[in-house]
């Protein structure tokens, strides 16, 4: 029989579960509950990480990036940068390189690059990236010179680094700390400590990562994780896998609106018990809360309000929630935050997270 759940009630659960409204942890913690913290934009990744954290401390993502390495940075999900803890980065790693889509002709016509190119790439960064930290153009010539191939200094050199992005799912590069302002490259085997001779079975990884998607953004479909670990583009035969392997773990749930979702059976009682959420809350653009749902869910993001939420190159607005629901969006002018609503929202309880936010954003920059 399944259990029948209200989506305020998902919707609390889950500003619960990603320390929205309860706050606590370290960057490290967060990131681990909230499978990773995108970091295209990395003040937004500073503050999603800021308004869930236990304390007030700007530099606490630097040190676990460079100090401690308990934190990682690299091109994950969906194909964007995350900071993720550098002992689940390989589980990462193993799932998303069940698709190589550096191998398909397409790809590679669109880069510039041929089969036999990439090929060089892929054996060349290994062997010339270590602990020491390179810049792009340190790295770029270090493969020209050990493969001989000049072209790829072009190819290698442009931006958004597309033809890195295989060796991070590889598990073959991370960031290093940035040295005068510009980003440096590591390799994870040298820089993060215990990591693996070699990465899990993608069958064993891609479960570990399904569960812990569940944990912070479930109940869910197989779909939903697919769009926010793949973009929408998995292999459905890998996906179907994972699901059946952590069958014995999950259990299913009705929404009011008739949507069959998975859930862990661990968390059912807690979710069933949950009560909708009255509480306002701001969060940043890129938040894992609104990424880790579908952009066309409905009981998250009002039709109507989608294209102010979701713009244009994939930007991801900041958002007012009211009881887990988005309500508005905001920016920030001259220091101070300026909301543009769309739904009522309590006066009160929105100053509130107004100045919260408007207090965590005037800390020292961590960078």
């Amino acid at each position: 029989m399944k259990t029948s759940v209200s989506w305020p009630q998902i919707l609390a659960w889950r500003l619960r579960r990603q320390f929205v409204s309860e706050p606590g942890g370290g960057p490290v913690e967060i990131a681990r509950r909230l499978c990773g913290v995108q970091a295209q934009v990395a003040s937004s990744a500073r503050l999603a990480v800021a308004l869930r954290g236990d304390r007030p401390d700007p530099g606490a993502i630097d040190r676990a990036l460079w100090a401690e390495r308990a934190l990682a940075k690299t091109w994950v999900m969906r194909g964007t940068l995350h900071l993720v803890p550098a002992d689940t980065l390989p589980d990462h790693c193993a799932a998303l390189s069940t698709l190589r889509f550096w191998e398909k002709g397409a790809w590679q016509r669109g880069h510039g690059v041929t089969a036999g190119e990439i090929e060089k790439i892929v054996d060349a960064v290994p062997r010339v990236l270590g602990e020491r930290p390179m810049t792009r153009e340190e790295l770029v010539g270090a493969v020209v010179a050990h493969t001989g191939d000049e072209h790829l200094r072009e190819a290698l050199g442009s931006g958004w680094g597309a033809l890195l992005k295989p060796l991070s799912r590889l598990g073959e590069l991370c960031y290093g700390p940035p040295r005068e302002g510009r980003a440096t490259f590591v390799a994870p085997r040298a820089w993060l400590p215990g990591w693996p001779p070699a990465l899990p079975p993608q069958e064993e990884a891609g479960v570990r990562v399904v569960r812990a998607f569940l944990g912070a953004h479930g109940p869910a479909t197989p779909e939903m994780l697919d769009t926010w670990l793949f973009g929408g583009v998995a292999r459905k035969a890998v996906l179907r896998g994972w699901f059946r392997d952590l069958g014995p773990e999950l259990a299913e749930v009705e929404t009011d609106d008739g949507r069959v979702l998975l859930a862990l059976a661990e968390h059912l009682d807690d979710l069933a018990a949950t009560r909708p959420s009255a509480e306002v809350h701001l969060l940043p653009g890129f938040d894992p809360y609104i990424l880790g749902a579908p952009r066309s869910l409905e009981p998250l993001i009002p039709a109507a309000a989608r294209p102010k939420v979701s713009r244009q190159a994939g930007w991801i607005s900041p958002v007012v929630l009211h009881g887990g629901r988005v309500a508005g969006v905001w920016k920030t002018e001259a220091g101070r935050v300026v909301t543009d609503l769309f739904e009522d929202v309590p006066e009160g309880p929105l100053r509130a997270a107004v100045s919260r936010v408007e207090g965590v954003e005037a800390l020292p920059d961590g960078e």
